[in-house]
């Protein structure tokens, strides 16, 4: 895999003959002669070479005038890994553009984030995506109207808005262009049940069960394997009480979104992970999504980091036990980083005590019929404001939370998908109280850095210890330059060798 591989005709012919699902959302097919266009596992018989031609973004497929497919349904694959592991202005605007700035913010908006001009945007996305973003954007849109058609009962008018289209005019145009039906038509075709023989690891599921108004469930997919147990034992077993909670095989968490608030129920299954989102706007649903796969790393690569890793023979007996380990990362950078410095230097228990009082007295109260979920985690303006010695933590860990509560509040510092690593991370090492760790952790865990590594970390020194690697700080990070850009998945593995319910997923 790597970036710009549509351009590379033979592994791209090879990928579709036989139907590599690991390809999905890395490029797409269009075929000349029906003018439609797949994801390279479609499982109809591959069109002949002569008649394929290759996209890097289903918008790119869009404007050329080709129609998804209705068999692979290739605006529901996996996102494309690079956006996630790359800090480059082209993926820090593509993880803006999945987190909806262009239709809340519009181009100049997603421009003014990144720190260039409208026209340097466009022509970026224009040369590595063959799509600007208005086209991304309305991608996306495409989408979410087809999620919201299948899985509910709204009316057409409703969903059109809640997509993020102008008009309802728009919203049908669209829907007919891409996907060659009538908002109706769609519906009529529509999987009854997540069950349902033939349906596709991506596919929508069912409406929400009954007595949950605004409950949407839908599958999000992954490219295998995915190893739940560190993602989601890990999620668990941090979880603030009354904001996370793991529940009937379920992590479920309270989200802060553009226009509401939510509830996100997240369950893995063995080819894709469950997902009910509750939500009290509806024009947050893109968002929530992804948000949620973001949080999951569903869009990584895991062949390819783990075949890279294996390259280590301290490490490849790890990765073959227990392969396609993901970083469990967050809905929220700012909440994250917040977190990181009230669990400095205590036990997890104790990080999970001091974070759950903070969400009770200063959270936004949420309702929440299906569990025990009461809050949203405080937003840094409410935490910005307190009186010091209303915290019960040291000195000068009150100080480092409320100077970066502060800084997040007034705009001094902004954390979000859009945030480069590099820059941001020598921001957070100025903050008082910032020590390597905690940077670091965010930079992994926050930002999403692939590479973020821990060699302070007394988890990790154990393990290299344990392993036989070096265990000096120096040291282990020279070793560790063998595993770069995936360092920050070496650490799951590191972690995954002690008995810490972070890495067990819970029963």
């Amino acid at each position: 895999m790597q970036k710009g591989m549509y351009t590379h005709r033979e592994r791209c012919v090879r990928a579709v003959q036989s139907k590599d699902a690991r390809f999905d959302g890395w490029f797409f097919t269009a075929v000349l002669t029906t003018r439609i266009y797949c994801r390279p596992s479609c499982p109809v018989v591959p069109p002949k070479p002569e008649n394929m031609t290759f996209y890097p973004s289903a918008a790119a497929c869009q404007q050329a005038g080709f129609r998804a497919c209705k068999r692979c349904r290739p605006d529901t694959s996996p996102g494309s890994p690079e956006w996630n592991q790359r800090a480059d202005a082209v993926a820090r605007a593509m993880r803006l553009i999945a987190d909806g700035v262009v239709d809340r913010e519009g181009v100049p908006g997603l421009a003014a984030r990144l720190g260039y001009s409208t026209r340097q945007i466009e022509r970026q996305l224009r040369a590595e995506l063959g799509a600007g973003p208005l086209a991304l954007a309305r991608a996306q849109r495409a989408q979410t109207a087809r999620l919201l058609i299948e899985t509910t009962a709204l009316p057409m008018a409703e969903i059109a808005f809640a997509a993020g289209f102008s008009s309802i005019r728009t919203f049908n145009d669209t829907v007919r262009e891409v996907f060659a039906l009538s908002p109706s038509g769609l519906r009529t075709r529509a999987p009854r049940r997540p069950t349902e023989p033939g349906a596709l690891p991506g596919t929508p599921g069912s409406p929400g069960s009954p007595g949950t108004p605004g409950a949407l469930s839908l599958r999000l997919p992954f490219r295998a394997p995915l190893n739940p147990d560190n993602l989601f034992g890990h999620l668990a077993a941090t979880a603030v009480p009354g904001v996370e909670e793991w529940r009937d095989g379920a992590y479920r968490r309270t989200l802060r979104l553009p226009y509401g608030h939510g509830i996100a129920t997240l369950t893995p299954k063995p080819d894709h992970i469950a997902c009910r989102l509750t939500l009290g706007d509806l024009r947050d649903l893109p968002v929530a999504i992804s948000r949620c796969r973001r949080m999951l790393d569903l869009d990584a690569d895991p062949v390819a980091i783990d075949d890279q890793l294996r390259t280590d023979p301290f490490l490849a007996p790890l990765v073959d036990k227990a392969p396609g380990r993901r970083v469990p990362r967050t809905v929220d950078e700012g909440e994250f980083a917040l977190r990181a410095v009230l669990g400095q230097q205590v036990s997890t228990a104790a990080a999970r005590t001091h974070a759950g009082r903070l969400a009770a007295v200063h959270g936004e109260p949420v309702d929440d019929p299906e569990g025990g979920l009461t809050h949203l985690f405080p937003a840094p303006e409410a935490l910005a404001a307190l009186d010091p010695e209303s915290l019960a933590m040291p000195r000068t860990r009150r100080t480092t939370l409320l100077t970066l509560a502060g800084q997040l509040a007034d705009g001094t510092l902004h954390l979000g998908v859009e945030s480069d690593w590099e820059e941001t991370r020598a921001r957070l090492l100025a903050l008082p109280g910032f020590g390597p760790w905690t940077a670091d952790v965010i930079a992994m865990r926050a930002l999403g850095d692939p590479d973020a590594f821990l060699p302070t970390d007394l988890g990790i020194r154990r393990a290299a210890r344990e392993l036989g690697l070096p265990s000096t700080p120096a040291a282990l990070t020279a070793r560790a330059a063998a595993w770069r850009p995936w360092r920050a998945y070496a650490v799951q593995y590191l972690w995954a060798t002690d008995s810490h319910p972070i890495n067990f997923l819970p029963v």
